[in-house]
């Protein structure tokens, strides 16, 4: 990475500066399209895109009966609903959703997904939406779905905009028969299909694949299809942090497609830090890994992409989070904010994106959330109160675009159009790096956390600065800005009244806040004690 000696001294040190991407910001998760229809997700992706700079935004069901892209059958009713001759091919309610998101300032990353039911050889085999996660009953027409769609996006959008998308082939095919009901072969052909077919459009639309489910450490996907007695010795093994912990059908995607010369423009993966693996008596057994996981997983896989056929792919993390579980309280956590925190930091540089999955939760995969916390994957809740992990992104999309100082506690960056200077610190506990953060099936089981880990000094001199220059600290704890704490303590009420949900939404806003002045030498002398789990950003306010 390019290194440049900046003016700013930090400690008595000028510092080398180095660019730090900012890959928490470039792609974010969403549950459906159909969602994304909805007046309250519109506002709450808007905010999310002001607040944190999310430049794409990803979800599933672009071709789902909902979005009545792909239409055998007229659907008038009342004796009306004659078989069509031949398909139709109808976009209006993904022109509305594609419209808002362009305006907001973002792009789709267009996840190719699912089958319509005219189209699924098998129907309805997961979500309460009832998802058709199936190959085609006729290739061809799927191929036609895919080049409609892409060819009216460019008759509206534009080509040099569409060429910005990525168009991601299907979501989790390695899960049978949840999101897809072929083989690992069957989805390597609906790959070539729909690569081919895309590249005939434009040869410079960017497609990928294979949009894997995390990464595993035994041969449960080494087959055609899933073989859970694979997973036993995953399930009882004693040190799984020992474990080869591998990417999953990414070593044979691509050598499937460099033997046929099909092209690849990105490979994109799940990355969650969880796995869940089955017993001898048929039970999951859930599997935490340590707090380095993701960054480990991700050096793993740059090297297999750099080495490979394929070595200028870019590399899309199209779903991430502390879980893969939308019933897992930690979501609603200080913890969360302050694991996420530390992991994009220390995973800047590896990755093209890491898409957090996901950013509202107006989301119905297991149908609408029972109560306003309820372990749900959003920043914010379906009221739009913001939580912890809200205000972790937005403290994140703050930072400058080059690095000035890197500990293990945060980091000091500058922003290289306007040099100023800002930073994000936070105290996550030594001993929790060995353990990760674990799924907890209720709020009240996440709080013993409260107590782990002591506080944390955060002291630099930054100098080279104008003197008389303003700073402002923001710091999140779990006195500051815990919306689901403030909820527990009100009895957690399955349906707040009007006056406790502006209260919680008070206090999710509520971070500890003060000012700090560069003194006439030049320099802001920082001295903070940052509770556990606490996160401070630090920036330039005149």
């Amino acid at each position: 990475m390019d290194a440049c000696r900046s003016s700013i001294r930090i400690d008595g040190e000028a510092r080398d500066e180095s660019v730090l991407p900012h890959v928490w910001s470039r792609c974010v998760g969403a549950g459906r399209a159909n969602e994304a229809l909805r007046a309250d997700w519109q506002r709450q992706f808007a905010e999310a895109v002001a607040a944190a700079g999310f430049r794409y935004v990803r979800f599933h069901g672009i071709f789902h009966d909902d979005m009545f892209v792909y239409r055998e059958r007229y659907g008038g009713g009342f004796g009306e609903d004659a078989t069509l001759a031949s398909p139709v091919y109808t976009f209006s309610y993904v022109d509305k959703v594609f419209d808002f998101i362009l305006e907001c300032g973002a792009r789709p990353f267009v996840e190719l997904g699912f089958m319509p039911r005219d189209l699924a050889t098998v129907t309805e085999t997961l979500f309460w939406w009832g998802a058709h996660c199936s190959p085609p009953k006729d290739a061809a027409r799927w191929v036609e779905l895919v080049t409609r769609s892409i060819e009216h996006w460019i008759d509206r959008y534009g080509l040099d905009e569409v060429r910005e998308w990525r168009f991601e082939v299907w979501n989790e095919p390695n899960l049978v028969p949840h999101f897809w009901t072929g083989t690992k072969t069957e989805y390597f052909e609906l790959y070539e299909q729909t690569v081919r077919a895309i590249k005939t459009i434009d040869p410079a639309l960017r497609v990928g694949g294979p949009a894997t489910s995390v990464f595993v450490p035994d041969d449960r996907y080494k087959g055609e299809t899933e073989d859970r007695s694979a997973m036993l010795a995953t399930a009882t093994a004693a040190d799984v942090d020992a474990l080869d912990w591998r990417p999953v059908w990414i070593e044979d995607f691509i050598s499937w497609c460099a033997e046929r010369e099909l092209p690849i423009d990105f490979i994109s993966t799940h990355t969650y830090p969880t796995d869940y693996a089955f017993g001898a008596d048929g039970e999951a057994v859930q599997i935490t890994r340590y707090a380095d996981a993701t960054f480990d997983d991700l050096t793993l896989l740059g090297e297999l992409v750099k080495d490979s056929a394929y070595p200028d792919a870019e590399i899309h993390v199209t779903e991430w989070s502390t879980s893969p579980s939308s019933r897992d309280f930690i979501h609603d956590t200080l913890f969360a904010a302050t694991y996420i925190t530390r992991s994009y930091l220390k995973c800047a540089t590896l990755a093209d994106s890491i898409s957090y999955w996901a950013f509202t939760d107006v989301f119905e995969e297991g149908g609408a959330g029972i109560g306003p916390f309820h372990g749900g994957f959003g920043l914010v809740n379906e009221a739009g109160i913001h939580k912890p992990a809200f205000h972790a992104f937005t403290m994140l999309g703050r930072l400058g675009d080059r690095l000035l100082l890197a500990t293990p506690d945060g980091v000091v960056t500058r922003d290289s159009r306007t040099s100023a200077v800002s930073a994000v610190f936070f105290n996550y506990p030594e001993d929790m790096a060995l353990r990760g953060l674990s799924s907890q099936g209720s709020y009240a089981a996440t709080r013993a956390l409260a107590d782990v880990g002591p506080s944390r000094r955060i002291r630099h001199a930054i100098g080279g600065l104008e003197p008389g220059t303003t700073f402002l600290v923001e710091i999140m704890d779990w006195e500051h800005g815990n919306a689901a704490e403030a909820w527990y303590l009100l009895g957690s009420p399955l349906n707040p009244s009007r006056a406790e949900s502006e209260h919680l939404r008070r206090v999710g806003d509520s971070l500890l806040r003060f000012t700090l002045t560069v003194s006439g030498t030049g320099v802001l002398d920082l001295d903070v004690e940052l509770a556990p789990w606490g996160v401070m950003s630090l920036r330039q306010s005149s």
